[in-house]
């Protein structure tokens, strides 16, 4: 059973500093796509960047090229966002998300599995 499981998520002051973590579990993702999106109520979920597995090649959002970046762990597993420059606007719940397929790499009906979510608050 594959499971994708974040962790990292809190309350910041604006320009502060977060890492989200996503711990891959069940199956490799080799030559797959992991994403992180984020979503606040009443809106579609949001894509923010996205990693190949195999290369590290990453794309991001507008918004967040420069402040975010997005990283793997191989040997651990793991997916990781590190979050900085914080604003008001970052508040979301963000989902790690992976592909079986790279296309479409910012859409998130192309994604299929997803974790639960993690809260980030950025206040002013």
């Amino acid at each position: 059973q594959v499971q994708l499981v974040e962790s990292g998520g809190g309350r910041v002051q604006v320009g502060d500093s977060l890492r989200l973590s996503c711990a891959v579990s069940g199956r490799s993702f080799n030559n797959h796509v992991m994403g992180w999106f984020r979503q606040v109520p009443g809106k579609e979920r949001e894509f923010v960047a996205a990693i190949r597995w195999d290369t590290a090649l990453a794309n991001y959002e507008d918004s967040v090229m420069g402040r975010f970046t997005i990283s793997r762990d191989n040997a651990k597993n793991n997916v990781y966002l590190q979050m900085s420059s914080l604003m008001p606007e970052d508040t979301a719940v963000y989902y790690c998300a992976a592909q079986t397929a790279p296309v479409r790499i910012m859409s998130a009906k192309f994604y299929d599995y997803w974790g639960q979510g993690t809260q980030v608050i950025v206040s002013s």
